[in-house]
């Protein structure tokens, strides 16, 4: 990797918070956080990871897709119950940090003999499918400028080259925002209600606890942990290194779990780490980490900056809608795509039993409370999933995983 100047690197690292930019703002979009406090938590987690990593890999941290249904339903329409969320929010990073001393303690192979494929990949579904309608009510608003962004979308993923192609969603915005314009279909009062040029205490919501929204937020983050396994095996193979030795796949979980915990503290949503970057650095090969602190650093001052969270509020919700609809079932494609990878055999009855516990658990309605505490939806799944799975290994300790 050859050396290069400053100002080539802040360009750079531009590009990555283009990369990171849209999905990590429609996460709190969808949810009614704050997107200026998520691009600050964004940045802030950034660097948090990268002092934990000792600065070696890099890994960009943004908005998790993962907890969007859980965290809706908790905060429920008004919002008013964003403070608990929060409360879960910080409880799924600790999940972070107990997995990183588990890994620390066992190895590296000990989460994916856990969590195989069979488990990770129907939940991912769950996680898909159940926001769907969420994605369909937004965009019925006005079909038009939703289909006017699904579109777009479609077209720049099949069709574009180059950085385009790695943007597809902010594009999908940018052009459903300016057919909203020209149409006149933008409200722009929260740009007159700004109270100034930099956010302040109003932006910042601060976590209360209690253990449903815990029991409804917690669980998630089994699928986030594998997910940041498999972001860091891609990245390290872009990179060429093997980031599970070094800085060690224990440093990389903490590192992603506390600025989850970090997040959660003031107002933020759960970080993850983002495949979106990792894809500008296979285009771009210039690998050096100091371009993704770089990127984080700008996140921050965007954060900051009052005016760009106004903007955001401005965005149509028949155009986040759009972007939804697409990417809600991306992430129910990414759990198909897991299975397949896997090349999970179907005939074999384990197989079939666990996931139709998952989809049906998940997706059914199941709900039950243990000691108070209501257990339903992608949580359920992800912990039933789990459990038949260690069930079923030691019942029919025989039957390979992927045979």
């Amino acid at each position: 990797m050859h050396e290069i100047n400053t100002s080539k690197k802040l360009i750079l690292g531009i590009q990555h918070v283009f990369a990171m930019f849209g999905a990590t703002v429609l996460m709190p979009t969808l949810t009614g956080m704050d997107p200026s406090v998520a691009l600050l938590a964004a940045g802030i987690g950034t660097f948090i990871f990268h002092g934990v990593t000792g600065g070696n890999v890099p890994v960009f941290l943004g908005s998790s897709f993962a907890f969007i249904g859980a965290i809706k339903a908790v905060a429920g329409e008004d919002g008013s119950g964003l403070p608990e969320a929060l409360g879960g929010v910080i409880c799924a990073g600790l999940v972070y940090v107990i997995m990183a001393g588990i890994v620390r303690l066992g190895g590296a192979g000990i989460i994916k003999r856990l969590f195989p494929p069979v488990v990770t990949g129907p939940v991912i579904m769950v996680i898909g499918l159940s926001l769907a309608p969420i994605g369909v009510g937004m965009a019925s608003s006005d079909w038009l400028l939703s289909g006017v962004a699904i579109l777009t979308i479609i077209a720049v993923s099949c069709f574009m080259k180059g950085f385009f192609k790695l943007v597809p969603i902010l594009i999908g915005i940018f052009v459903g925002y300016a057919l909203a314009a020209a149409l006149g279909r933008v409200d722009y009062s929260a740009l007159t209600e700004g109270s100034g040029l930099f956010i302040g205490a109003e932006n910042f919501t601060f976590p209360k606890f209690s253990a449903g929204a815990i029991a409804a937020i917690m669980p998630i983050a089994i699928v986030s942990v594998m997910e940041h396994i498999g972001d860091i095996t891609t990245n390290g193979a872009v990179v060429g290194k093997n980031f599970f030795e070094k800085p060690g796949l224990h440093r990389t979980l903490l590192g992603d779990g506390l600025a989850t915990m970090v997040s959660g503290l003031f107002g933020g949503p759960p970080n993850t780490t983002y495949s979106e970057n990792t894809g500008v650095l296979a285009v771009t090969k210039n690998y050096n980490p100091s371009v993704i602190r770089i990127a984080a650093g700008v996140a921050i001052l965007l954060g900051i900056f009052s005016p760009v969270g106004a903007f955001l509020r401005t965005i149509p919700v028949a155009v986040m809608g759009g972007v939804s609809f697409i990417l809600f079932g991306m992430i129910a494609s990414v759990g198909i795509r897991t299975i397949s990878n896997a090349q999970l055999n179907f005939n074999r009855s384990r197989n079939l039993m666990i996931v139709a516990l998952i989809l049906v658990c998940g997706l059914g309605g199941v709900s039950f409370s243990i000691a108070g505490v209501e257990l339903k939806g992608i949580g359920l799944s992800a912990l039933v999933g789990m459990i038949a799975n260690l069930v079923l290994h030691i019942i029919l300790p025989d039957d390979p995983d992927n045979d």
